[in-house]
């Protein structure tokens, strides 16, 4: 178990690899798969981010297996699924940090800006309309967004009681034109 600084500076680390490098490897060897299969995960994080399928923690962040506890939903929203997730996460697997990570040109974000979307998707608008209010600028309505699942996270009662042991709860957003995350927003 690390502490959720120490987990920061990973992800920053994994960042940077990412952006300088051209591909991708991670070990999934038949004896890495084995060891985890045996010896249960110990992610060092929990990312929360959107389900656009450019947007990829565990390589935005050059991790590997057993490395992330990541959750992905539409416009990185938060109901009681998530929250037991995350609960899940930090509580048994001693998980530090949680990261609600939006990112550039989400579409869930862009539809509660600009559109009244029907069906399923809308129970995700009008959560991230909550959030933002009033916002037209897609990118600050992101931001908003993300500090809106912040305060769902942090008004959980366990996250709370976690919160006291070194947990650690910050916003991100992943630029996807140039595949950098920035931090504390």
């Amino acid at each position: 178990m690390i502490s959720a600084e120490e987990a920061i500076e990973s992800l920053k680390k994994g960042n940077e690899q990412y952006v300088s490098v051209d591909t991708f490897h991670t070990d999934v060897s038949s004896s890495m798969l084995e060891h985890f299969a045996k010896n249960g995960q110990e992610p060092y994080a929990i990312i929360i981010s959107c389900s656009d399928s450019r947007v990829i923690p565990e390589r935005i962040f050059h991790a590997a297996i057993g490395d992330l506890f990541t959750i992905r939903v539409a416009g990185n929203v938060i109901d009681d699924h998530q929250l037991g997730s995350i609960e899940y996460a930090a509580g048994h697997l001693g998980t530090n940090l949680i990261v609600v990570m939006g990112h550039t040109g989400c579409g869930a974000v862009a539809a509660a800006v600009h559109h009244d979307p029907g069906g399923y998707i809308k129970y995700i608008t009008d959560e991230i309309k909550k959030a933002i209010g009033a916002e037209q600028d897609d990118y600050k309505a992101c931001v908003l967004n993300v500090q809106q699942s912040i305060r769902v996270i942090e008004s959980s009662l366990e996250i709370q009681k976690d919160e006291e042991k070194g947990l650690k709860v910050i916003g991100a957003i992943y630029n996807l034109e140039n595949g950098t995350v920035e931090f504390g927003v």
